[in-house]
């Protein structure tokens, strides 16, 4: 199966993806790790990748676009693909669109998690991590014993950039702005779109997606 993955940051794409993967047998291509392994290889086009990711940038369609045509057509897992965090716009869902059909190969689904903004909020900033062993504490669902300290080795927690309120909201932002336009799109297209709620746990996500989409395979 070929399936794009879609969601607002914390909705849960990353836990999900690996449970479509182990169940359907796909290749997961991260637009966020390939940018960064395409930036390392230090290629031409990871030149250019890399001017608008060091300067913070976003990047231009067509860079977007020609980085995920390259991952997608250089590999060779032989089984279904797993696209996460591409298309994120119109422009670049109609790029794939073409890519695909000219490889006869068409999506076969639109996975779609949904969220709570106040949630989603709450579930990001809430996140503190060990700078010395990398542990993850959720000062809610995931405390650690002692307010601010690593149970294992007693060293201080910290908190991403990223994991702060104003840059969650921004990044929620950009999600209604550029993503959501692309869910419509397919809809317009009248592709399979497949929404689940991403407020009910992991387990009952991850069941409710496998079975829609498993009835979908069958047919």
């Amino acid at each position: 199966m070929r399936i794009v993955l879609m969601g607002p940051p914390g909705a849960g794409k990353g836990t999900q993806a690996k449970r479509l993967m182990d169940q359907f047998q796909m290749a997961h291509l991260s637009s966020g790790d390939i940018f960064r392994a395409e930036k390392a290889s230090g290629s031409e086009l990871g030149k250019k990748l890399a001017e608008y990711m060091n300067a913070g940038a976003l990047v231009p369609d067509e860079i977007v676009v020609s980085v995920m045509a390259k991952a997608i057509t250089e590999n060779r897992s032989g089984g279904g693909l797993l696209l996460d965090g591409f298309p994120r716009t119109v422009p670049q869902a109609q790029a794939l669109d073409e890519q695909l059909a000219a490889a006869g190969k068409p999506l076969d689904a639109v996975a779609v998690i949904t969220a709570n903004d106040e949630i989603i909020v709450t579930r990001i900033t809430g996140r503190w991590t060990c700078g010395q062993c990398g542990r993850i504490y959720h000062v809610t669902s995931l405390p650690s014993k002692t307010a601010g300290v690593c149970d294992d080795d007693g060293a201080a927690l910290t908190q991403r950039s990223d994991d702060k309120e104003e840059v969650v909201r921004s990044r929620l932002a950009a999600y209604y702005k550029q993503t959501e336009p692309v869910i419509a799109y397919y809809r317009q297209r009248q592709a399979n779109v497949i929404e689940v709620d991403g407020m009910q746990v992991p387990d009952a996500v991850a069941a409710q997606m496998g079975q829609a989409l498993e009835e979908l395979s069958g047919k």
